[in-house]
């Protein structure tokens, strides 16, 4: 699958200006809707372009907020070749840092270029600055003409193998309070997912600077069918073949998360401002005024209140994710080529073949169960750490149709015994305690 955007009319003309006149000027964002909007009516015949559009839409309003909020420049004319090097050498910084692709870079830089173009031939631009060859040359490299994914090099499969073992054995241990073995049962299903689907990090976790990019929930997940749906880097909903490694370490996390609603992300940040800015937007939301709120705040953290009254906090960012692959790896005493192991290279090197992503299609209720009957079975000895086992999942009759009430994330039965018995629904620790260091920096382009 290679990472662009499909434009069947690269650059339709705008419409023709009578004054091409150099003492216009046009506010950015007035560009773009017109832009979109020139787009989008060129869909009329269903070719395409109005998909184009839509996808389109969130690279160039990214691409505007980050003018403003970087060179406080919001007029058109005023957009020169020094801030498109810029905007490049912060594709290249967001590559770097394994938040984009290099092709996807290129395909951001690309979406902003023809936009340019046309206003170019609109009179708006005098000459396009996108078309820079410093600027062009600071984007990172990229093999995107041949369609292979340029995913920097994955870890070997002993070092995979051995941090997966550390990760196993420290979520499998029984002697530990339940708070430090729902974070261990998190970490292995994070590393587990990684190292054992096609699934990227920026379709798992939260990316700050893209707004679709939310995290993935548990909405998003059939254990029945053994799939996860995700936002793709084509920016379509694909579903994600998760392989019994995957599957399993999730499906154990997913029990002792025990999570309210069905919104809830799969990892949810422990970055407890972030927790308690999503708390008091949703309490607002819902009609409490600002006395009630701090009232509650005096009674619950964050977290708790989270749980209490459903309100889904925000997912780990990529950053985040990171933070915690570097401190596993430093942990198990693992250093690659000098770094520490990321999203991206921390997948097996088959578990990335596009055969296992198809075009997401619409939710079967009929094939999802409840959360109380996700399917599986551990060891009922007290002797060892126990076992899990895969069983086929059963259908609920009754909440095949349920139109009240959401069915838990799990979407297959699970029967629990021994060790593991019943979910651990305690609340997560109080935000002082958490250690979990996750980066929330400043939205990107």
């Amino acid at each position: 699958m290679t990472d662009s955007v499909s434009d069947p009319d690269p650059d339709p003309d705008p419409e023709p200006a009578s004054d091409r006149a150099a003492s216009i000027d046009v506010a950015i964002g007035d560009a773009i809707d017109a832009y979109l909007q020139r787009k989008a009516v060129a869909d009329s015949d269903g070719t395409g372009v109005g998909a184009y559009a839509a996808n389109a839409e969130s690279v160039l309003r990214r691409f505007a907020d980050w003018l403003e909020r970087e060179h406080a420049l919001t007029a058109i004319r005023a957009l020169e070749a020094r801030h498109m090097r810029s905007y490049a050498a912060e594709l290249q910084a967001r590559a770097e840092e394994g938040t984009y692709t290099a092709s996807t870079a290129h395909t951001y830089y690309a979406v902003v270029r023809a936009f340019l173009s046309w206003c170019v031939r609109g009179g708006i631009l005098e000459e396009n600055p996108a078309t820079d060859a410093d600027a062009a040359a600071t984007l990172p490299e990229s093999d995107s003409g041949s369609g292979v994914d340029d995913d920097p090099p994955h870890w070997t499969a002993v070092s995979r193998r051995r941090l997966e073992r550390y990760v196993r054995e420290r979520a499998l241990e029984t002697d530990v309070d339940p708070d430090e073995r729902r974070t261990r049962l998190r970490e292995y299903a994070m590393v587990a997912l990684l190292a054992h689907s096609p699934v990227r990090g920026a379709e798992l976790f939260r990316v700050p600077e893209d707004d679709r990019r939310t995290g993935a929930t548990w909405d998003d997940v059939d254990f029945y069918a053994g799939t996860i749906r995700v936002l793709g880097r084509t920016q379509r909903r694909e579903e994600v073949t998760l392989l019994a490694p995957a599957r399993t370490p999730l499906r154990r996390y997913g029990v002792v998360l025990d999570p309210p609603s069905n919104d809830w992300p799969l990892f949810p940040t422990r970055h407890a401002p972030s927790v308690a800015r999503r708390v008091r937007a949703v309490l607002r939301e819902r009609g409490h005024d600002e006395a009630t709120i701090e009232a509650l705040f005096e009674e619950a953290t964050a977290t708790e209140l989270a749980r209490e009254r459903s309100i889904a906090p925000p997912a780990i960012t990529t950053e985040g994710a990171r933070s915690v692959l570097k401190r596993l790896c430093r942990d198990a005493g693992l250093e690659v080529d000098g770094d520490y192991l990321t999203p991206r290279g921390v997948r097996d090197d088959g578990a990335g073949d596009d055969r296992y992503r198809r075009e997401a299609t619409p939710s079967s209720p009929a094939l999802r169960t409840s959360i109380t009957e996700r399917a599986i079975v551990v060891s009922a000895s007290r002797d060892g750490p126990g076992s899990i086992v895969d069983v086929p999942a059963r259908v609920v009759p009754s909440e095949e149709h349920a139109g009240e009430g959401a069915p838990g994330p799990g979407h297959d039965s699970v029967s629990v015994s021994g060790p593991e018995s019943g979910p651990e629904s305690g609340s997560e620790s109080k935000p002082e305690s958490e250690s979990e260091s996750e980066s929330e920096s400043d939205p990107g382009p």
